[in-house]
């Protein structure tokens, strides 16, 4: 966000009491203005969930191959899920809260992914979401388990980018504003969902993200999800970023190790691997490289996936067989 400029003074200040004030005052919106735009990941130690799906199956009775995958995953920082389904209305405050106590516990900084929008995914294989009342009373409970720690959250993955093609652009980006708005007194630091390099042009999703408020967010996430390219999904980010006068973003690289598919499929296509692991980035656009998607949880009953979420054990196995080196 840019840094706000003090305006020139127009009269003499008289008592150096005042003119004391004023100077205090001065120091206190030039500290605030550099924090505005000051990475929020530079310096952070970086959550890992201790009860991720990965780190039960590492734990389970599951072949050797799919113990030491699944360990190899867990033990990377990814984010964590906030959906209604795990985490229903009147549960999510406390399942928040708890997760906030053992990151400040670890003294690390978790990443969550708010996903429960109305109609969310259109209708595909992560169907779902909650009324739009429900919905932001849900939202609501989220923001209050953050309670004053910092967190990051990615809000509502392919909420924005799959507008077009839903029957309801201008009801969703209004609920993506509205959601946003519950974060406001929080210290979460968010960034809203702009899909990614091969989907919506940077002009088109930069129109639906400040329709959906992202002046009032830290910027957006790309990749979610998705295999693109660390390369592509930079340039992609600083074209969407300079549409959007300077936003910033953080790319998903959990799972573009290997690079998109060939055939452009997004939906547990075989031959991905993981990508980089989660770090700040010296970069004007992007602060971060995170994993959002938890590698070796499907993306849905396709290319013999179990349902959209749940552990699979066959693709973590290939995913690290396959992972950047």
């Amino acid at each position: 966000m840019p840094a706000r400029r003090a305006r020139p003074a127009v009269a003499l200040i008289a008592g150096g009491a005042l003119l004391a004030a004023v100077i205090v005052v001065v120091v206190v919106l030039i500290v605030n203005a550099a924090r505005s735009d000051h990475n929020p990941f530079a310096g952070q130690t970086l959550f890992v969930d201790p009860d991720s799906r990965a780190a039960r199956a590492a734990a389970s009775d599951a072949g050797l191959d799919e113990r030491e995958a699944a360990a190899r995953i867990a033990a990377v920082p990814t984010a964590i899920w906030i959906t209604p389904e795990e985490f229903p209305p009147g549960s999510a405050n406390e399942a928040v809260a708890d997760i906030m106590a053992s990151a400040g516990s670890a003294e690390a900084l978790p990443t969550f992914v708010v996903y429960g929008i109305t109609d969310r995914d259109c209708g595909g294989f992560s169907a779902g979401g909650l009324p739009a009342e429900a919905y932001l009373d849900w939202v609501d409970e989220i923001a209050a388990g953050l309670g004053d720690g910092a967190s990051i959250v990615v809000l509502e993955p392919d909420s924005l980018g799959l507008a077009p093609e839903c029957t309801n652009q201008t009801e969703r980006t209004d609920l993506v504003r509205a959601a946003l708005a519950r974060f406001g007194d929080t210290a979460a630091t968010v960034y809203l969902d702009a899909g990614h390099s091969a989907w919506l042009p940077p002009e088109r999703i930069a129109e639906l993200l400040r329709s959906a408020g992202v002046a009032k967010a830290r910027g957006f996430a790309t990749n979610v999800s998705n295999m693109q390219s660390t390369v592509d999904e930079l340039e992609f980010a600083r074209q969407v970023s300079a549409e959007l006068g300077g936003a910033h973003a953080i790319i998903d690289t959990s799972r573009n190790g290997a690079g998109p598919p060939s055939d452009g499929s997004w939906c547990n296509p075989p031959g991905i691997g993981l990508g980089e692991t989660p770090r700040a980035i010296d970069d004007p656009v992007v602060d971060a490289v995170l994993w959002v998607k938890p590698p070796g949880e499907s993306d849905g009953t396709c290319n013999g996936g179990p349902t959209a979420g749940q552990w699979w054990p066959e693709q973590a196995v290939d995913l690290v067989a396959n992972a950047v080196e």
